[in-house]
């Protein structure tokens, strides 16, 4: 466990906890950890969600299937950050999505009611995480409603070019990496990944925007067809 901390120590869910109460607060917690090996799944749709999980190593991906078998990546997950933290505490019994490791990865997993039930001393460390918490699930409805912003979207370029000037914006460039491979930003987008091609083809002559991969430039604005 110790080996984590450097890491926990920037996870927003030990938000102002010194390095000396953090062995203190795993142990209120009772955390574990627990080793996922690429493809596996850590939550499946359809399952109660009791543990809210903190990414320790590699990288997971939540995404969603509709009732076609139409799959929508809703996010992924790197080093340091949270998952199944609404699900847990709004108490649902099917949880609406599936989390899978992309890679290897290591997930610490802390059972959610060991959070908001405050521990019996009702210490000011304990006080501390639940407040973290209620922030953490309060940005992760601003970016729930950030893809709700660009799959509302009606065409594929419309999608495709709020979803890059979005990134622009947060990442304060006009030349960014997205985490997505073209199928996963197809699926991030809800279109087909051959319309995706066919746009960013266009773009590209266009001289709206440049890509190498997971890189993109935005050249110019570009105005809705």
């Amino acid at each position: 466990m110790k080996k984590y901390f450097n890491l926990l120590q920037k996870c927003p869910l030990f938000f102002n906890i010194t390095p000396q109460e953090l062995p203190k607060a795993l142990a209120c917690l009772h955390a574990r950890v627990s080793s996922l090996h690429k493809g596996e799944v850590i939550l499946n749709e359809g399952e109660p969600v009791n543990d809210v999980g903190i990414v320790l190593t590699g990288k997971l991906q939540i995404a969603q299937t509709d009732f076609f078998g139409n799959r929508s990546i809703l996010a992924k997950l790197m080093p340091g950050e949270l998952f199944g933290e609404s699900f847990a505490c709004a108490g649902i019994k099917a949880a609406p999505v599936t989390v899978t490791a992309t890679e290897y990865a290591e997930v610490m997993r802390i059972d959610c009611l060991k959070i908001i039930r405050s521990c019996h001393n009702a210490c000011p460390l304990h006080q501390q995480i639940i407040f973290n918490l209620l922030q953490i699930i309060a940005a992760k409805n601003l970016l729930f409603h950030q893809k709700i912003e660009v799959t509302s979207k009606r065409t594929t370029r419309e999608k495709l070019m709020t979803y890059l000037m979005l990134q622009a914006k947060q990442q304060g460039s006009s030349a960014f990496d997205i985490p997505y491979d073209r199928q996963e930003l197809a699926d991030y987008l809800e279109v087909e990944r051959s319309g995706l091609s066919v746009e960013i083809g266009k773009l590209r002559r266009q001289g709206i925007i440049e890509t190498e991969r997971r890189h993109f430039k935005i050249l110019t604005a570009f105005e809705r067809s």
